[in-house]
């Protein structure tokens, strides 16, 4: 079985540092500490050059609530062609609305705007009130993954969920597990949920994402880039 690593950055440190521990992909952001934003166009630039790993970049204006003004969706909107421009194989970005649906005319905007790019929902879909009709609704918006916990603390707290829509999804969109993904639990969140894709913080000298890495190869998974 196949099994593929991601590590979220802030910095070209820790983006180093998530190579040096065998991360397939990074999720390259600003801010961790308020939960990503978006990174400037020089650190994007520095982390592709520098490290060589493909990049999802975070499109966030801030920290706090996923629900966007009119104005904080047009910068969105003005991040995704910085990003673009830089050359980054991925865009991480979600909206909802007051409800905690999925904000569609937000999301077609962004997506319009993201072009050929793939795009990814990130956590936000933890929040939302029914997580299987709001995986329909981002698959029929046209978006490559999504980014959650099933809806729970954590990925291992909520794998039954997660199993849920990856057999959901059909193939049709790929689910990427993360929340307090760790070296001890990451067997059981991959086998225990079906999804092949995992997410982890990077930080310091990537130990993290190492303990993730050794945890798959002892358990005969294959990393895939």
């Amino acid at each position: 079985m196949t099994a593929l690593v991601e590590a979220c950055v802030d910095s070209l440190e820790s983006a180093l540092a998530a190579k040096r521990g065998g991360a397939q992909r990074l999720e390259l952001c600003a801010n961790l500490d308020v939960g990503g934003t978006t990174p400037a166009a020089a650190l994007i630039a520095e982390v592709k050059a520098r490290v060589g790993l493909p990049i999802a970049a975070m499109i966030r204006p801030r920290g706090g609530s996923f629900v966007h003004s009119v104005a904080e969706a047009e910068q969105m909107r003005r991040d995704i062609e910085m990003a673009n421009g830089v050359g980054v194989e991925a865009l991480v970005f979600g909206a909802l609305d007051d409800a905690n649906n999925i904000d569609v005319d937000r999301m077609r905007l962004l997506i319009g705007a993201a072009g050929r790019t793939p795009v990814v929902f990130h956590r936000a879909f933890d929040r939302v009130a029914d997580q299987n009709t709001a995986l329909e609704v981002l698959i029929e918006l046209g978006v490559g993954r999504v980014l959650t916990s099933g809806g729970a603390p954590t990925a291992l707290d909520g794998v039954a969920s997660l199993r849920r829509l990856v057999e959901r999804s059909a193939g049709r969109i790929e689910i990427v597990a993360g929340g307090k993904v760790r070296g001890p639990n990451a067997v059981a969140v991959v086998e225990r949920s079906g999804v092949r894709q995992l997410h982890a913080r990077c930080e310091g000298d990537g130990a993290t994402i190492r303990a993730i890495v050794n945890a798959l190869t002892a358990a005969a998974f294959i990393l895939v880039r």
